[in-house]
């Protein structure tokens, strides 16, 4: 059995993507330009089922971008989940709204509809789920109450490109979807990110925004941002995006193999009405979670994350929008799970090894 390390992520960069970065570097036009539109136009196409869409150089910025657009800003209150990366509540706090923060169900670690409906308030304009690890959230229910209380639907599916709800595609439930092409997601362009825009209108404002609110030169409608993609990376996510769709066939293979073999853990559960992407595979490990994952680095050199151990009401940067707030599930969570490797280049040996190790560790109680 080999001992080769097995990483929790690996991003794959073929020879096509060092192409496509070497013709744009040939033509020296390196900035936002014909590359990102072409990129744009293909994101939009395979996975925003036709939306307008706007790049931009980061997830994050694709959240705040889209944000503005939707007109958010002080004296607003958009509903997040804490048990995310805080780039979610960080983006509403940066148009000067408030973030507030609301429990996820215990199964999927998305958004608990309920918990959502009893946080509305007179000053609540947007909800706004993650599509957590890949797996979307439900936006069956997220889209009843935004309808019967009058909100706006904005969705971080920085994790979940491809993944749908009752056969729609994530991204396509309201005003705007963020995506994120971080490299250790499903496709990367080095950095970057997208916003899927449900009117003409909502894309040509985050235009504005990602270029310093600009779209004549010097005719500044809007205090904005330099958010703009390169070319070069915009090359990467032309070439990946021709990929994607056999990667996450190969992380779908690759979580099934793992949810029939391992034994001990709480495995992944997926929706009836879901697609899951598994950008992450992620188990919940109730008895000393942190031992588990140094044990499976030290023992079995296998990597593997907690994503997230410090619930974003419970960071200092964001626990004054939340003073003395109680989530039991996200503290659960935050407490419990461990992303086990679910990518693209496990092999079958490495699959196994991960099965041997996690049931081993379980068996022991780690």
């Amino acid at each position: 059995m080999s001992k080769e390390f097995i990483p929790a992520a690996k991003p794959i960069i073929g020879a096509e993507e060092r192409e496509a970065v070497d013709a744009v570097l040939r033509t020296g036009m390196l900035a936002q330009g014909s590359v990102v539109a072409e990129f744009e136009q293909e994101f939009g196409t395979q996975l925003g089922a036709g939306r307008e869409t706007v790049a931009v150089n980061a997830g994050t910025s694709a959240l705040l971008c889209g944000l503005l657009a939707a007109g958010i800003g002080a004296g607003d209150e958009v509903i997040v989940p804490s048990f995310t990366f805080a780039a979610t509540a960080n983006s509403v706090a940066l148009t000067g709204a408030k973030p507030v923060f609301a429990d996820i169900e215990a199964e999927h670690f998305c958004l608990d509809p309920a918990a959502v409906e009893a946080a509305i308030t007179p000053n609540t304009r947007a909800i706004l789920p993650v599509h957590l690890y890949g797996h979307p959230a439900n936006m069956t229910e997220l889209g009843r109450i935004a309808r019967e209380h009058n909100l706006m639907i904005f969705e971080d599916a920085c994790q979940a490109h491809g993944a749908t709800w009752d056969g729609q595609p994530v991204g396509t439930f309201g005003t705007f979807g963020a995506f994120s092409l971080y490299p250790t997601k499903n496709m990367t362009s080095g950095e970057g990110g997208m916003i899927t825009s449900e009117t003409p209108e909502h894309a040509r404002k985050c235009r504005l925004y990602r270029n310093q609110g600009m779209e004549k030169q010097y005719q500044n409608e809007v205090i904005g941002f330099n958010l703009r993609m390169t070319n070069i990376h915009a090359a990467i996510g032309r070439e990946q995006l021709k990929k994607v769709a056999g990667w996450t066939a190969k992380r779908q293979e690759n979580a099934a193999f793992l949810s029939t073999n391992l034994r001990g853990v709480a495995v992944p559960a997926i929706a009836p009405q879901a697609s899951h992407v598994f950008h992450q595979y992620t188990i919940r490990v109730t008895a000393d979670r942190d031992g588990f994952v140094q044990a499976l680095r030290e023992e079995y050199q296998i990597g593997s994350g907690v994503y997230y151990p410090i619930p974003n009401h419970r960071l200092p940067s964001l626990c004054h929008f939340a003073p003395g707030l109680d989530l039991p599930q996200t503290e659960a969570a935050a407490r419990e799970v461990v992303s086990l490797p679910v990518h693209p280049s496990l092999d079958q040996e490495d699959l196994e090894r991960i099965v041997t190790a996690v049931n081993a560790l379980a068996k022991a109680g780690a």
